[in-house]
């Protein structure tokens, strides 16, 4: 069996402080060149443990919320920002459609051009061709007789 095995007795010690603090003292704020206050605690078998004093800790003042919240304004902005966004996807896309329907204009402009420069050539060729020319010379009909 070895020493850890073994049960033994476990003795407590509570320090106690050779000063006890007031316990109705204000806490005083410390200022950076002033040196903190040294304590001392005499252990039971007579030893003195001296240190520094540790102050409480302050919680923070509790601080006053706004009357309208920081999301609630940020939401807000989110929804103006998104409306100007539409507002402009909006022209945009009018925008696109006024162009589309200018270069439809266009090609039907440019077909019903080129369709005529078409037809002037076709219909101008027979003209200046040098074939045979026929004069067809009034015909008088009488009695069903053609008298030509």
């Amino acid at each position: 069996m070895t020493h850890l095995d073994r049960p033994t007795a476990v003795e407590v010690h509570h320090p106690q402080p050779i000063t006890p603090p007031s316990a109705a003292a204000p806490l005083v704020p410390v200022q950076p060149g002033t040196a903190a206050q040294v304590q001392s605690v005499m252990l039971p078998d007579g030893r003195v443990i001296t240190g520094y004093a540790i102050e409480p800790v302050k919680p923070e003042p509790v601080t006053v919320k706004p009357v309208i919240s920081h999301t609630a304004v940020n939401i807000a902005l989110g929804g103006i920002g998104f409306a100007a966004v539409c507002g402009g996807l909006f022209l945009l896309t009018a925008f696109i459609a006024a162009l589309a329907a200018f270069i439809h204009q266009l090609i039907i402009l440019a077909a019903v051009i080129f369709g005529g420069w078409i037809a002037v050539q076709i219909f101008s060729a027979n003209r200046s061709s040098h074939g045979t020319t026929v004069n067809i010379r009034k015909a008088v009909i009488k009695r069903s007789h053609f008298h030509g």
